[in-house]
Parts: structure tokens; sequence; C-alpha cells
């Protein structure tokens, strides 16, 4: 049997894998408690505000990684020649996959913007995406790419896309599938415009 969490920066994780498994609605407080291995006590004493706040909590620290590993290494690449620029980009592709664990892991921020919680957690999720994409329409546009925000939107989209068919079908292979497909619209668009 797991140890149970004694931090909230340590519950949280916890926390996102039972959102990802049964959804905002779906996660109630027993849940979420069997989940964590803490009583409601000391979930409330982590999570005062109960599980709106565990859900705020979860987004916050997606987005944290994200910042860091994608949309900071993005803008850092978007600053560098062409070169830098499509490593960049890269290297975004591959700490997706990884995130996303090559189509077995869902994108919470894109479930909640699916869901019932849409309009409770809009500033999130909407957040979230629009960094993706104005980070790596950065990159795009150094790397050569024509009309990078476009190209952006597609390749975010296609990896969502991917994430849900994944889901959908119990095939990995489309989450896979959809990555190389954005590899190869940022490679043909760079070349594209180098040419």
């Amino acid at each position: 049997m797991a140890k149970s969490p004694t931090t909230r920066d340590a519950v949280v994780p916890v926390l996102a894998e039972a959102f990802r498994e049964h959804g905002y609605e779906g996660a109630s407080m027993s849940v979420l408690q069997e989940a964590s291995g803490l009583g409601r006590g000391s979930l409330y004493n982590f999570f005062p505000a109960g599980k709106e706040e565990m859900a705020r909590a979860v987004l916050d620290d997606i987005r944290s990684w994200f910042a860091e590993r994608v949309f900071a290494p993005l803008r850092a690449a978007a600053g560098g020649d062409r070169a830098s620029a499509q490593a960049g980009i890269a290297a975004m592709l591959d700490e997706v996959d990884g995130y996303f664990r090559s189509g077995r892991r869902i994108c919470l921020q894109g479930a909640f913007a699916l869901g019932r919680e849409r309009d409770r957690f809009a500033e999130a999720v909407g957040g979230y995406f629009s960094e993706w994409a104005d980070a790596l329409a950065a990159a795009l546009g150094a790397s050569g790419a024509p009309e990078p925000r476009a190209l952006a939107l597609r390749i975010v989209g296609a990896i969502q896309g991917g994430i849900v068919l994944a889901r959908a079908l119990d095939d990995p292979g489309a989450f896979v599938a959809a990555l190389d497909d954005a590899r190869r619209a940022a490679r043909v668009e760079a070349q594209t415009r180098k040419d």
C-alpha cells in the first residue's frame, strides 16, 4: 500500500490522476479521499475550499510544469536562430509525448474544457491553451514557418485530438500518429518558407 502524501504539494499529483480518471463531476470527496489515502479532514486542511480548490491546484500544477518544460523553452528557442527554433519545437513535442505518456494520459485542461466545469475553470483552461499556442507560434515564426499562429493552433489541436482518439479507441498509436503529423507539419512549413 502506498504511503499517503503528507504535504499539499505531494497530494496535488495524486488528485490530478483522480480527476483524470473520474472527471471533475465524478471525483466525489470519497473518490478523492480513496485516491489520496487521506481523510476528509486532512483534505480540507490542505484545501479549505474543497474540491474546486483541489481542481484549481491541480490545474495550476500542470500549468507550472508546462511553463517550465514547454512554454519557457519554446520562448527561448524563438529568440535564437532558425535551427534553435526548430530544435525547441522538436524538444516540445518530445516533452509532450512524455507528459501524455504517448497517449495513455488525458489532458486535464482539455477534459475540463469539454465538461460542465468549463465555465468554472475557463480562465485556467483558456490561459493554458493560449500560452501554449503563443509560445509555439513564436518558435514557429523563428523557424521560418509562414502563418505561425495558425500552424501553432493546428499543432496543439492535433495533439489534443490525438489524446482524445487514443482514449476513445483505446489505442495510444492514435496519439503517436498525431504527434508524428505535428512533427512533419512543423518541419514542412519551416522548410517551405526556407526554400
